[in-house]
């Protein structure tokens, strides 16, 4: 792509970036205890029936229906505590003690759950007749054995973890974690804390990405900051391709100013360019590419350009390596606008702004006056990305509207 040549669309500029994570990251196994957050490389069927056996849903007495009227007095023969059977049968007139969670002992077709009885000298006495079946937990009422229940390509959630556990997985198979290289590059870049010239910025958008990167799932490798010399970017590709990245995003120096070597170094080094111009605001200058294997996604420097590029283009790339079919979905959801907003021009717009709830319940999405892509102070207080498409006309408070959550 020239400079020449129209610029790209988000949703081309996406489908180019998720095409380009193939094949998938290879799977390993890991202990059920390890399995939050990680993506399942197969199916998961249960190993086991839950619960395994007809269970009392109610601490009370395991009876039989037929014997147990309003007035009735059983006998009590036993206990069957949670994790212990009652190892006999209930015959008529007879009843066990029984708790939540205990198998149903034989013959007993109902629970008179203890509200509804009194106990004395080895005997209960029915208050209130129970219903058959009711109270009780048929064996498989949650799965069976064989059911498969967690697809491949699930990102594993502390809910889903819990029933991969219960289906009797020990262990689980998933996908490797993205190895994610972010490399900030820019002579006026310092780190926190370090000593700043007066012509020189902290560099902040490593942290954000970073942070983005563990959330997808993936491991980041911080590359620290790179000058503005084709040996300085080399030296630091070299160490992403050392790492064995998966991914490469270089901060800064997406452009083709003077000083802007990032593209121009990694086509040195072999990147085969898919694109570096987006139609879209903040973040036109987004460089993407593939080198050695390793795919490549040159953010630009400005802080809020680096974030939502990152959120709209880094965090599905790094889910679609872990065989997530759902990378590639909409993240956008409707709301109405909380203020007249102007018409737009050729490019895809994402303005920050706060949302709120209407008199209705509806989402308004209010948009912050200033939108310079180097202020990361509104950023930060933002709720959403207000997404306004290209040439979109003007919108009054109250028009419906698409957002992207932050």
């Amino acid at each position: 792509m020239t400079a020449s040549e129209p610029l790209l669309s988000v949703d081309e500029a996406l489908r180019r970036v998720l095409d380009a994570a193939r094949p998938v990251l290879p799977a390993e196994d890991v202990p059920i205890a390890d399995a939050l957050d990680r993506t399942l490389a197969a199916p998961l069927a249960a190993l086991r029936t839950q619960p395994p056996f007809a269970a009392s849903a109610m601490d009370g007495y395991a009876v039989r229906a037929a014997d147990a009227a309003a007035g009735a007095q059983l006998r009590v023969v036993g206990e069957a505590p949670a994790g212990r059977a009652f190892g006999g049968s209930v015959a008529p007139g007879e009843a066990v003690r029984i708790f939540t969670g205990a198998p149903l002992p034989e013959g007993a077709d109902a629970i008179l759950i203890q509200e509804n009885a009194r106990a004395s000298d080895g005997a209960v006495t029915v208050l209130e007749a129970p219903s058959p079946g009711r109270f009780i937990r048929p064996a498989g009422l949650d799965f069976a054995t064989g059911d498969a229940l967690l697809a491949e390509g699930l990102r594993l959630t502390p809910r889903s973890v819990a029933l991969a556990a219960a289906m009797g997985h020990p262990v689980v198979s998933v996908r490797r974690r993205p190895t994610v290289a972010v490399l900030a590059t820019g002579d006026e870049l310092v780190r926190p804390g370090e000593a700043a010239r007066p012509d020189q910025i902290v560099a902040s958008n490593t942290y954000a990405i970073a942070g983005m990167v563990r959330r997808a799932g993936g491991t980041p490798v911080d590359l620290g900051i790179a000058g503005d010399s084709f040996q300085a970017l080399e030296n630091a590709i070299e160490a992403a391709i050392a790492a064995k990245a998966d991914v490469l995003v270089t901060l800064g120096g997406a452009s083709v100013g003077d000083h802007d070597l990032v593209q121009s170094a990694l086509t040195r080094r072999g990147m085969t360019l898919g694109f570096w111009r987006i139609a879209m605001r903040p973040g036109k200058p987004l460089i993407f590419g593939r080198m050695q294997g390793m795919a490549i996604l040159g953010l630009p420097g400005n802080p809020v350009s680096s974030i939502v590029c990152g959120r709209l283009f880094l965090a599905p790339l790094i889910r679609a390596l872990q065989g997530d079919p759902n990378a590639g979905a909409d993240v956008t959801e409707p709301a109405t606008l909380g203020a007249d907003v102007a018409a737009n021009d050729s490019r895809q717009d994402y303005l920050r702004a706060t949302l709120e709830r209407g008199p209705g319940g509806e989402l308004r999405a209010t948009p912050f006056g200033p939108q310079d892509s180097s202020m990361l102070r509104v950023l930060a207080q933002a709720d959403c990305l207000l997404v306004r498409k290209p040439h979109a006309p003007p919108g009054k408070a109250g028009d419906p509207c698409r957002i992207v959550r932050l």
